[in-house]
């Protein structure tokens, strides 16, 4: 059995469980003409996740964060950031700080919760390599887009904009929901996290914009591909090679673009960008940040945010 810590989260959540006990729950704005959720607890179940009454998330309830400059009578992107094996929803936040730019660029939040393993570990039943070790029958994949059913039944959510954000198993899933649900999300970002390692597995029959992001010193995903119990993954580049051939972009790819900083402890601006926009179909579009000597669980620079969401938010639906 594969443990926390075995697949790189242990150190954050042991870090960051003592963080999230006292963090502040997200923030509701109970004025909006929609109503609010509130997220106390965390189901083993998979039910959940119906449009109509009840709480959003069903037994698997979830807070969806409201910015100030929401008022009900626009449209506004909705962002789901989705946690790494072992990790939590509140976990990731401390991680990833989006809750902060939901308030600063206007968009609609939630950091939902996975199912727990029979060793103790909140997982998403994402693709065969990562990370349903038990195995367990939870439909994620249902729950996830019926999440997003829930809060586009509450909100005013604007359908070009819905955006998944996923950290190692949680960007394994994000990589399949776009995958079977390329109608509905318009881009992903992935940090560590793959594709299915056969293409067969992957329709793509809508485009979708995919940003891929990895270290190359990965101890636990590994930047080249790999494998979990006998379950390839195929790697970074070879995932966004192929999010490029379903995109229908043209495989040359540009590296005009400027380095990027994504990590704190490392020198300057040490991230990579290799992006592929040329002859894509709408809405498609494919980047791959490379961190040379970025490690699985990177300490993440004060832009590391800003960045990802600016490339969501630059790939809407047609």
């Amino acid at each position: 059995m594969v443990s926390s810590k075995s697949l790189g989260i242990g150190r954050t959540a042991i870090l960051a469980s003592a963080l999230a006990i006292s963090a502040c729950s997200s923030t509701t704005d109970s004025s909006t003409p929609h109503g609010t959720t509130t997220d106390s607890s965390t189901s083993s179940s998979g039910a959940g996740g119906q449009a109509g009454a009840g709480p959003i998330g069903g037994d698997r309830p979830v807070d969806v964060h409201v910015p100030p400059s929401y008022d009900g009578t626009k449209p506004m992107p909705l962002v789901i950031l989705l946690h790494g094996y072992g990790a939590s929803g509140s976990i990731q936040e401390i991680y990833m700080h989006l809750k902060p730019l939901s308030d600063k660029v206007g968009f609609l939040y939630a950091h939902p919760d996975g199912t727990v393993d029979k060793s103790g570990q909140r997982f998403w039943n994402a693709t065969d390599a990562c990370c349903n070790f038990d195995p367990s029958a939870v439909d994620d994949v249902s729950y996830l887009m019926g999440l997003v059913s829930q809060i586009e039944a509450r909100y005013n959510v604007d359908p070009k904009r819905v955006h998944f954000v996923g950290h190692s198993n949680g960007g394994f899933m994000s990589h399949r929901l776009a995958c079977e649900h390329g109608d509905r999300i318009a881009s992903i970002a992935s940090l560590a996290g793959d594709t299915w390692a056969m293409p067969s597995e992957c329709p793509g029959k809508d485009p979708v914009a995919v940003l891929q992001i990895q270290g190359t010193a990965d101890e636990t995903v590994n930047y080249a591909g790999g494998s979990f119990f006998g379950h390839d993954y195929p790697g970074s580049e070879a995932t966004a090679a192929s999010w490029v051939a379903i995109d229908g972009c043209a495989t040359m790819a540009d590296h005009s673009a400027p380095n990027v900083d994504l990590v704190s402890t490392l020198p300057g601006d040490e991230t990579t960008v290799t992006r592929y926009e040329t002859g894509c179909k709408p809405g498609g579009g494919v980047e791959l940040w490379t961190i040379p000597g970025g490690t699985h669980i990177p300490t993440l620079s004060t832009s590391f945010g800003t960045d990802v969401i600016d490339f969501l938010f630059a790939h809407p639906k047609p």
